[in-house]
């Protein structure tokens, strides 16, 4: 107990004592307060409420004219008070930060455009900052670091546009700003299962809702072909993602965009989702493929409006023996997983009651769906 109280009481002296030099006149202390707040703030979260009252200081040695020693700490002080601490976040861009942010956008020093796109991502995670954000005139800003930019600023900046994008007005700002080449160009070289192929497409769903996004899109060579390579090896929710673009462009003119999808080989990825996806991929899978098929409506009674008989008729509409073969041994996949699960749930209703020794009232079934 002595312990954990003299750990506690150190760790005050810590804070004061950084309070103390970042709000010294000298510029030497005050750097020196701004790397002590970095270390302390690094995975403390309650050093991060403590040292709250920083952040003015802080904000104000991003405005010190020709001092990148000082640009650098303090950024990357507000930049660790600013994670996961939703006040902070608040209060750094209510402190005038967004504008020296924004200049070092466009410094030719690698490192601080890396920590200025950091900080813009961690701030537009807040709801609140997203309007501030997007009127800052940083969205233009994000995209050319997106184009020209270090790895890690790229995937940065693909992270901060596609929090910016979930405010609507944000939206026309992004595409005026014309991102899709570079979005695509970073979709088609990342992991398709990494955070920042779920990022890029997340914001290619939000763009497409768009006839320019649509366009743009489909304009770019592969633009279409890397959205279906998520779909067919992506997370569960970048692959939720990737149905929702592409269900959102057929919906939008399905005579338009039907064959592209078609010709780009959607079926076998589309095939899985319906039984490996999220309720909503699932859904949405469905959805698309019924849209796909040469009528979207059902043809009679005779012919029910099922899975099986909808991709037949999609099949029977490819051109090209390898598509329609690959289609075609997915279905047999499908049926096979589904038989699969059925003998599961089977099995594990006669492990869970037989008629000896429980009530037929009391039996349950569960199917897991993985």
């Amino acid at each position: 107990m002595e312990a954990h109280s003299s750990s506690s009481s150190d760790g005050g002296l810590s804070v004061r004592r950084a309070l103390q030099l970042i709000q010294s006149d000298d510029q030497a202390l005050k750097l020196q307060g701004a790397q002590e707040i970095r270390r302390l703030t690094k995975t403390s979260q309650r050093c991060r409420r403590q040292l709250s009252g920083s952040v003015g200081s802080l904000v104000s040695m991003l405005r010190v004219h020709d001092s990148p020693q000082s640009h650098q700490s303090a950024l990357l002080a507000l930049l660790n008070l600013a994670v996961k601490d939703e006040t902070n976040k608040i209060k750094i861009v209510e402190a005038g930060a967004l504008e020296p942010i924004i200049t070092f956008l466009h410094s030719e020093d690698s490192n601080l455009q890396e920590y200025a796109t950091a900080s813009l991502l961690t701030l537009s995670a807040s709801a609140s900052n997203k309007p501030f954000i997007g009127a800052s005139g940083s969205i233009p800003l994000l995209v050319e670091i997106l184009r020209h930019g270090s790895p890690q600023a790229k995937v940065d900046s693909v992270m901060a546009l596609s929090n910016l994008s979930t405010y609507p007005i944000n939206l026309s700002i992004i595409l005026e700003a014309k991102p899709f080449p570079y979005i695509v160009t970073l979709l088609k070289t990342c992991k398709k299962s990494s955070k920042t192929a779920e990022k890029c497409c997340a914001l290619i769903e939000s763009l497409v809702a768009f006839d320019e996004g649509r366009t743009a899109l489909t304009s770019e060579e592969g633009g279409v072909l890397s959205v279906i390579e998520v779909l067919e090896s992506g997370s569960l929710q970048s692959r939720e993602h990737a149905v929702g673009a592409l269900l959102t462009m057929c919906q939008s003119d399905r005579s338009k965009y039907r064959e592209a999808l078609l010709k780009e080989g959607v079926i076998p990825g589309l095939l899985e989702l319906t039984v490996q996806g999220t309720a909503k991929s699932q859904s949405k899978a469905q959805t698309l493929l019924r849209l796909l098929r040469e009528s979207p409506y059902p043809r009679s009674e005779l012919e029910p409006d099922t899975l099986e008989n909808i991709v037949c008729n999609i099949i029977s509409q490819i051109d090209g023996d390898d598509q329609s073969g690959k289609a075609k041994k997915m279905l047999a996949e499908m049926v096979q997983v589904s038989m699969e699960q059925s003998l599961r749930h089977l099995q594990q209703r006669a492990l869970v009651c037989t008629p000896t020794d429980l009530p037929i009232s009391t039996c349950t079934s569960e199917v897991s769906l993985k």
